[in-house]
């Protein structure tokens, strides 16, 4: 992508996006933002800054406050206590139409009695006349829209027309026909197949890049938000567990929750002593944990086969599953205790189900065990 001497942004080839749908990114930061439903903590003491033109997921299990911190940046609800702005300007207490948001929803909301090029427009048709663009700057957007979510030549079909991943590009694009300062997104590929998701991830990363909108999506697909956002924002008990990038909070969890809830990891419990963690069979480094009980998270590439004179953790195979080019063993060790390994299928010679081996741990993450 690259700027024009005219203002306009080249997205690929000849076509181009006006300035009109690329207002500069303004950057959103939450201050001790705190909101109860009842008895509910829904937030408690959110601080939050989302970068001009980041893409930024909310990513956490139901009731983590994910959906209730993306309606407080939108206005459609407002905190008890706390916050927001946009920019240099406070928007706390601002109205949805006071703040210049783009939202898409997960169930589309499209007007069922109007063209795709009518429900783009929607939005650019009922502002004040003083702030509405002509009839001629309505069309050349909305053909400039579709033609950047890739629906060129649909404009005079109706939403029953549609397929869902195009339905979901229509909704996308009547939120970028207002040049809202912030596009929100509340789950928007929910409603869809995974291999309609996969390519509408693509198609959202692409729009995104080119648009360059401050823009936050709320996801439960853990897949969905490392594939896509710039930063993560991990939420639970409504507060923000941890924010970082996808690599970050793969490989560096801040805590024991995000360690067990991002991608899949096996809970292995043992003991630290003078900063090793130990397990029967296995240890790992724990360096900076004092002495206690504690839990390794460890992700099924860091279990390893190894030869019995090596050592490792006993389990005996229960399952043996080809993925691709790994191997997925799920193996049971003492007490019940299951454990998942990935490993290269060019690596091993496949076990039998029912056959003892052991599993060495080459990697992992250990925490502090609660009790």
């Amino acid at each position: 992508m690259a700027d024009d001497p005219a203002g306009a942004v080249h997205l690929s080839g000849d076509k181009l996006l006006t300035p009109e749908l690329t207002r500069p990114p303004i950057a959103v930061s939450l201050k001790e933002v705190r909101k109860r439903f009842g008895r509910f903590a829904a937030l408690d003491g959110v601080d939050l800054t989302i970068e001009p033109g980041e893409l930024l997921a909310l990513l956490g299990p139901s009731g983590s406050g994910k959906t209730t911190l993306l309606r407080l940046i939108a206005g459609l609800d407002f905190p008890d206590s706390g916050q927001v702005r946009f920019g240099g300007a406070d928007v706390t207490l601002a109205h949805a139409a006071q703040r210049g948001v783009g939202f898409v929803f997960q169930q589309y909301a499209l007007f069922r009695h109007m063209t795709v090029a009518k429900n783009i427009a929607f939005g650019m048709d009922v502002k004040p006349r003083r702030e509405r663009p002509s009839g001629a700057e309505r069309r050349a957007r909305v053909q400039t829209l579709l033609e950047l979510v890739q629906l060129d030549g649909l404009g005079a079909r109706y939403p029953s027309q549609l397929s869902g991943g195009q339905r979901q590009r229509v909704a996308l694009a009547r939120a970028l026909a207002v040049s809202p300062q912030i596009l929100l997104l509340d789950e928007p590929f929910g409603a869809l197949d995974a291999s309609v998701r996969k390519s509408l991830r693509r198609e959202l990363r692409r729009i995104h890049d080119a648009t360059g909108v401050t823009t936050v999506f709320v996801t439960h697909d853990q897949e969905e938000a490392l594939d896509l956002a710039d930063r993560i924002a991990i939420l639970n008990g409504g507060r923000i567990e941890q924010l970082g990038g996808p690599q970050a909070v793969l490989d560096a969890p801040a805590s024991a929750f995000v360690a067990g809830f991002v991608a899949q990891a096996n809970r292995i419990a043992g003991e630290v002593r003078q900063g090793l963690f130990t397990t029967p069979g296995a240890t790992l480094p724990a360096s900076g944990l004092a002495d206690g009980p504690a839990i390794a998270f460890v992700r099924p590439h860091d279990l390893a086969p190894v030869a019995e004179s090596a050592g490792g953790i006993a389990v005996r195979v229960q399952r043996v599953t080809p993925r691709g080019g790994l191997l997925w063993l799920e193996c049971v060790a003492a007490e019940g205790l299951v454990l998942d390994a990935a490993v290269a299928r060019k690596d091993v010679q496949p076990p039998v189900p029912g056959e003892p081996i052991r599993l060495a741990l080459t990697g992992g993450h250990v925490f502090a065990d609660p009790g």
